[in-house]
């Protein structure tokens, strides 16, 4: 994993594809720009690992380049491929709602790159948003019902 430098290119980038991220669309422009201030740009090479299945969940992620082989446990040794991610798809939605850990393994399938949210760096955006706070416990509320049935 190598951090990259954010260019005003990668930044409309991630702003278009966040658009697209229900999570994200309902964001004000101040809320986001918050956010971008903390996203970081990583580069990932092939086969190596973005998170691992039980983990604590810590960051969200969302692909700007490559493609990703989203991988679950079914024994103690045998994983089955559940998902493939390409640009413009995220994960990791639900560590910054409730740092759950890691329901999947991630890995490149070949060298990508990859906006990174830290959850710290979330919450702290959040704080300044009281209202969109209070969204997001809603969607974390939600998520925890739908996962429990």
């Amino acid at each position: 994993m190598k951090k990259l430098q954010l260019t005003d290119a990668e930044t409309v980038l991630f702003t278009r594809i966040s658009r697209k991220i229900n999570f994200f669309a309902r964001m004000n422009m101040g809320l986001l720009e918050e956010i971008l201030k903390r996203i970081e740009y990583y580069q990932f090479d092939k086969g190596e690992k973005v998170c691992r299945q039980g983990e604590p969940g810590d960051s969200f992620y969302v692909v700007a380049e490559g493609r990703l082989g989203v991988r679950v446990k079914t024994g103690l040794i045998f994983s089955r491929k559940v998902a493939e991610l390409i640009p413009g798809d995220c994960f990791g939605e639900m560590a910054l709602l409730t740092r759950a850990p890691r329901t999947a393994t991630v890995a490149c399938e070949e060298e990508s790159k990859l906006f990174i949210l830290k959850v710290d760096h979330f919450e702290e955006a959040v704080k300044q948003n009281p209202a969109f706070a209070e969204e997001i416990k809603k969607l974390a509320d939600a998520r925890k019902s739908a996962l429990n049935k």
